[in-house]
């Protein structure tokens, strides 16, 4: 048991920390390629702060886990808006301000109603994960294609800025590039080691541990960049980390995931995560588009309830498993 604890949190300290310099390696030499500044934010740094989501998945999926795999990437999507946008939120108020994210923000409640019909039949059969991943790679286009016929959105002068400041050279850009990956493998690989070892031992469903332990350990490169951001007076890097995370969650995680290998979809995942998920994005929704005049804006008092209704929805997960026990 020890040895399993002590898996989880080495491997969670490292898969964040790798995922840091594979995405600042992976920024910078497509910086030196000549990749435009919109595109590496949108897609380079995007895939970066959801790595370990889709390795963690993609590895669950491998080894016969698929409800670590589900777990992971829908945990995620409810972190990243009750716990991260909360918590943020209480540090400071967040505006939005860019017009690319207030057009993602509709379009994330659609895929995820779409992922909810994909998953109302009880399971996640390959072809539904095709269709998760042709969206993406759709969404990701139009996208771009919107960031690039919006040449002064707000977005993409900080995101230059901040990649001209902190370019390294080639050398080491290749080299954080290809070790930050491969310690983001390994790591993912510990990790699901020791959730599996724990959730057995303690007859907790894969699927618990991957909406609790695993979610809260994947989420926290976007926690950390989203109160980096906030910091830097950057609201919509702050808010735009997370909707691209979830965007990524629930098409390229779970997609992926699904592709290797079909995934069981228990009941509980529609009746209790699904509609704490679908809560959660429907009020980003209203508070970040803004409607009647409301500011586009998140209070303290909103992310102090975000937070809330997150530490909710855990002591639920809670009772259940001390029920079980």
């Amino acid at each position: 048991m020890l040895m399993s604890i002590a898996a989880i949190v080495l491997g969670l300290a490292v898969l964040v920390w790798s995922a840091d310099r594979f995405v600042d390696g992976a920024s910078a030499t497509a910086r030196y390629a000549g990749m435009p500044p919109l595109l590496i934010g949108m897609v380079i740094v995007g895939f970066g702060t959801s790595a370990p989501e889709i390795v963690v998945s993609v590895i669950s999926a491998m080894e016969g886990n698929p409800g670590l795999a589900l777990g992971n990437g829908y945990g995620s999507n409810i972190a990243n808006i009750g716990l991260i946008l909360g918590i943020t939120a209480l540090i400071s108020p967040i505006s939005v301000h860019s017009q690319v994210l207030r057009k993602e923000l509709p379009i994330l409640l659609v895929i995820t109603l779409l992922s909810l019909a994909l998953l109302w039949n009880g399971m996640l059969a390959r072809t539904d994960a095709i269709v998760l991943l042709v969206v993406f790679v759709l969404l990701m286009a139009w996208s771009i294609k919107q960031g690039m016929n919006d040449g002064k959105d707000s977005m993409t002068g900080e995101e230059v800025k901040e990649l001209d400041e902190n370019l390294m050279t080639l050398k080491q850009a290749i080299f954080w590039l290809v070790f930050g990956l491969l310690l983001l493998v390994v790591s993912s690989r510990i990790l699901v080691w020791g959730a599996v070892n724990i959730a057995h031992a303690f007859g907790v469903s894969d699927l618990i541990i991957g909406l609790t332990i695993v979610a809260i350990g994947t989420s926290l490169p976007e926690l950390a960049s989203s109160i980096a951001a906030i910091r830097k007076n950057q609201h919509d890097l702050a808010i735009g980390n997370v909707i691209g995370s979830n965007l990524f969650n629930t098409l390229a995680v779970v997609g992926l995931a699904g592709v290797i290998h079909p995934l069981d979809v228990a009941s509980e995942v529609i009746s209790r995560d699904f509609v704490v998920m679908i809560g959660l994005t429907l009020s980003l929704f209203v508070l970040g588009y803004g409607f009647r005049g409301r500011p586009a804006r998140i209070n303290r008092i909103e992310g102090g309830l975000l937070l809330a209704i997150y530490l909710a929805y855990t002591g639920w997960l809670a009772q259940g498993v001390l029920s079980a026990v």
